[in-house]
């Protein structure tokens, strides 16, 4: 029989979530996704350091202030996706600095210059996802730049109330986070039993439900993952995006891998949620979870954007 990884990808685009080219040609996803702590480890990578020097080498002579970091570190992240895109058909994500989460202008201006980059690669705005945090002001931006044809991947995304406000937006893609909601309730004393009762894997299948049975076209991208336990029991979402690590363990498995998730499942019948920017506020207040996990992570982003800004700032 066929390797796990093999079966899943007869039912769920399966998408690389790593900057490490060497993993991406190994595995040969649809798609490959990066963030600002995958570009971090990526460019402590030996294979990148003349990609870096170039990057450096191309830049305006001046002080290495915090423009200049903040676009070298833009131009680095899209040198990187750049290469990926020559690897994978489908997309690469490549995400905005995370310290605009709450700057629906800023992220704006930002997704704009990263998508001009990558034209200006010869890459079209159709091979590009620019990853935004779930934050109200965050898919406010989201829903600007899909209008204008820049297609966004919602990330940091830990409720159905933020997956609504990505689907009511026009989000291309939204890429729940599995694991972090699992490593939130363990940190409580309530690890599940099975993959089944993972509250990471139930919050995707809630949200698959939600979308499918109310029509939304936004793809779920499950992320984020802990085990392969977890993909398992989500095998069939639209996508799901794996580290080389798991996807390793999923390529030297050849037991069984059924389909749990699909269209034409029993869904879980749930109305349509009204989205207002104070209905959105209050519902993520009340869930301690998201809230938490959705400002954790964005600190965890934006502190690797500095670590790599300082690399930057002291490469010779």
């Amino acid at each position: 029989m066929s390797s796990k990884l093999e079966q899943l990808k007869q039912f769920t685009d399966v998408v690389a979530d790593t900057g490490d080219i060497d993993a991406i040609r190994r595995f040969s996803p649809q798609d490959a996704t990066t963030n600002p702590s995958l570009i971090l480890k990526a460019a402590q990578l030996a294979q990148y350091q003349p990609l870096i020097q170039r990057v450096i080498s191309a830049q305006s002579k001046g002080p290495r202030d915090a423009q200049w970091l903040q676009k070298t570190a833009t131009q680095l992240a899209v040198e990187i996706g750049a290469e990926i895109c020559k690897l994978v058909p489908g997309k690469v994500s490549t995400e905005v600095d995370a310290r605009l989460s709450f700057n629906t202008e800023a992220m704006i201006t930002e997704g704009r210059y990263i998508a001009e980059l990558y034209q200006q690669k010869g890459i079209a705005k159709d091979r590009l996802l620019i990853k935004i945090a779930s934050t109200w002001e965050g898919i406010q931006a989201a829903a600007v730049l899909e209008k204008e044809g820049v297609e966004c991947n919602l990330t940091l995304l830990f409720s159905l109330i933020q997956a609504a406000a990505c689907a009511e937006a026009g989000a291309t893609l939204i890429s729940p986070f599995v694991g972090r909601i699992l490593d939130w309730h363990v940190a409580r004393g309530l690890a599940p039993e099975t993959a089944h009762d993972d509250p990471g894997v139930q919050s995707v299948i809630a949200i698959y439900s939600y979308y499918k049975q109310h029509d939304y076209k936004t793809v779920v991208m499950g992320a984020s993952f802990r085990n392969i336990g977890e993909i398992e029991a989500l095998a069939g979402c639209d996508r799901l995006t794996i580290s080389p690590a798991l996807l390793t363990e999923l390529s030297e498995d050849t037991q069984a891998l059924p389909r749990q998730l699909g269209p034409d499942m029993n869904f879980i019948p749930h109305p349509k949620l009204d989205i207002t920017e104070s209905g959105f506020r209050w519902a993520l207040n009340d869930d301690a979870m998201a809230t938490e996990k959705l400002a954790e992570g964005i600190r965890a982003f934006a502190a690797d954007q500095v670590k790599l800004e300082t690399l930057l700032s002291e490469w010779n």
